[in-house]
């Protein structure tokens, strides 16, 4: 179940990249690309947002002991999502602005704004880096976390198949010691059989010879 997790961790955080470039293109295009720019990054705004409703259907998923992990880094999730719409109705507004000031003839503050759309740029590409970057580095966790469970596993197994030839040999012990122990307890019968049939014959030889005594007298 993790496992699913993980992979819409990783379409998240392509899909975000993705988005990021694209909102730090919107300001520079022309009206009718821009137009489509922004119904393309309307459209995977709302994929980012089904893949965080699977991801918390996951994190549902997994047992409260190990759930702590996936709760921050959905949180951490949900901000960045946040953080992206926030941008592009930011990216959408500087557009609208640049456009007036176009119109207005005032070249002083649409320069402004362009160095300001290049800086916020910069930001959003570092940011878009830094995700990849953190995705990649889940990935490697993730694999390094599975790989040591795999190890734990194959010892788990090794040590329950010891377990069970132990068991197997006592009770191969047990079968042998009740064997000896009722071939024991059978001997020790005969004997005492033997020693009281043994003490019967005597006796009656005792009283045999005696009585032949007395009669000869």
């Amino acid at each position: 179940m993790s496992s699913d997790f993980e992979g819409y961790e990783q379409d998240f955080a392509v899909l975000t990249a993705e988005i990021t470039n694209k909102i730090a293109r919107v300001p520079r295009l022309p009206p009718d690309e821009k137009k489509q720019m922004v119904a393309n990054v309307e459209k995977q705004l709302e994929e980012a947002k089904e893949l965080l409703e699977q991801m918390d259907l996951e994190v549902r998923e997994i047992p409260p002991q190990s759930r702590g992990m996936y709760s921050n880094r959905m949180r951490s999730y949900k901000q960045e999502m946040g953080k992206l719409e926030t941008d592009f109705k930011r990216s959408r507004i500087a557009y609208s602005d640049e456009v007036r000031n176009e119109l207005l003839g005032d070249d002083g503050n649409s320069s402004e704004n362009q160095r300001a759309h290049l800086l916020d740029n910069t930001e959003r590409l570092e940011r878009s880096s830094r995700r990849l970057e953190a995705g990649y580095q889940i990935a490697v966790e993730t694999e390094q976390i599975g790989q040591e469970m795999l190890e734990n596993l194959s010892h788990d197994r090794e040590k329950i198949q010891r377990a069970r030839e132990r068991l197997r040999e006592t009770d191969a012990n047990l079968g042998k010691s009740s064997r000896v122990l009722t071939g024991m307890l059978r001997r020790i019968i005969q004997n005492r059989i033997l020693v009281v049939i043994l003490g019967i014959i005597l006796v009656v030889t005792i009283l045999t010879a005696i009585t032949l005594s007395v009669r000869r007298q």
